[in-house]
């Protein structure tokens, strides 16, 4: 039986797409379906960053032959780590590959043979939580994924923003204590430096390194070898009630709840969601983020304050994300070449502004990079028409 005999046949509409994540140590991939269930998976060791593109290019083909001969695929989709250009299409910087105004698209679909879509990875995690997860059914959200550094994503009145250049998100880099410690990026005080997965292990490499009794089990656990400590073994200390570990949790949460007050006095959403391999933990991180958010909420006392909760779909988000953009991006394409918003379906909601003042809904016909949530209740006819 040939290979076209042997794909998953279905319709037009409902064939799964293919979502590709690319993070700085593994490639994750999936077929996903229209109601974002992962129907197949697979994974590959990132190239090193040494390497040429055309070494991620192979990469990212060879898992689209794989699982494009048992799935009849509509698209792909790919979510990067690094700067991705208002069109979607090439990658100005990537910090853990040697991408530099890449083509990336344009590259992988001449190699694939299908629509290809590329996006900032923390904006297709935060698709996948508005369309899946934790954020369904609201409309101004704020993402902030903790790993190594700090990025993020921003729904506002059901748009996904992506910013003029497409570089939106990168939060960071926002300096919360000028003259603080050295970034990577060049600056001194970074959030990343204050409340990110690289911090945690810093901060407990420090405490071993200087003798602190408070760090003993760290010590013990690392055979007293800092350079063996990570992450994830802090975290796992926490949760075993290590009082070190915990403190050091408590203060990632204390600068995670800084930033957050920055953002919400930024963008005022309703929700905050938080995802990332720290946001493991919980409550032992997102309780002291909590608590030093409404402590430092300007206008604490008088205004609503967001919901700030963990990322419901973990590390499996990014390739949803990036997998549904990609059947978003092929349906729009199909339907209205012109249209340059993307729909997502949620629970229908007034057609008011963010601050309850009715408004007149509009579709942007050139230009632009946002994605914009729209009701349930959208019709084939209202897709052509351009709006509702």
């Amino acid at each position: 039986m040939g290979m076209a005999q042997t794909r998953t046949r279905v319709s037009r509409l409902a064939r799964p797409t293919i979502g590709i994540d690319i993070g700085g140590t593994k490639v994750a991939a999936g077929v996903v379906d229209a109601e974002g269930t992962i129907v197949e998976r697979t994974r590959r060791e990132t190239p090193s960053k040494s390497k040429s593109p055309r070494v991620v290019e192979d990469t990212i083909a060879d898992i689209v032959a794989e699982l494009g001969a048992r799935h009849h695929v509509l698209a792909v989709g790919i979510g990067a780590a690094g700067f991705v250009d208002g069109t979607q299409s090439s990658v100005l910087f990537a910090p853990h590959l040697a991408w530099r105004n890449e083509p990336l698209r344009d590259a992988v679909q001449r190699r694939v043979g299908l629509p290809v879509v590329v996006d900032n990875d923390a904006n297709a995690a935060l698709w996948a939580e508005c369309r899946f997860g934790a954020a369904q059914g609201e409309s101004h959200v704020v993402c902030v994924n903790l790993g190594t550094g700090i990025g993020g994503g921003v729904v506002l009145d059901g748009v996904l923003h992506r910013g003029r250049f497409g570089v939106a998100g990168e939060f960071g880099h926002m300096i919360v204590v000028p003259g603080g410690h050295r970034c990577e990026c060049g600056n001194r005080g970074c959030w990343e430096q204050y409340a990110s997965g690289n911090v945690l292990v810093r901060e407990a490499r420090e405490l071993v390194l200087n003798g602190s009794p408070v760090a003993y089990r760290i010590a013990e656990t690392c055979e007293g070898d800092p350079s063996r400590i990570t992450g994830p073994m802090i975290s796992a200390l926490a949760a075993q009630g290590d009082p070190a570990a915990l403190e050091l949790l408590e203060d990632i949460g204390h600068w995670l709840g800084v930033g957050l007050a920055n953002l919400a006095a930024a963008f005022d959403p309703g929700l905050f969601v938080i995802g990332g391999g720290v946001s493991d933990v919980g409550d032992l991180l997102l309780q002291p983020a909590r608590t030093t958010f409404r402590r430092t909420l300007t206008g604490r006392g008088f205004r609503p304050e967001a919901k700030v909760v963990r990322a419901a779909l973990g590390n499996d988000a990014g390739l949803i994300g990036a997998a549904d953009l990609a059947r978003r991006e092929r349906s729009r394409r199909r339907d209205r070449a012109k249209l340059v918003t993307t729909r997502l379906l949620l629970p229908r909601r007034r057609d008011v502004g963010g601050n309850g003042t009715p408004i007149q809904r509009r579709v942007k016909r050139a230009g632009g990079t946002g994605t914009a949530i729209e009701p349930t209740r959208y019709t084939a006819s209202a897709w052509r028409r351009g709006g509702a």
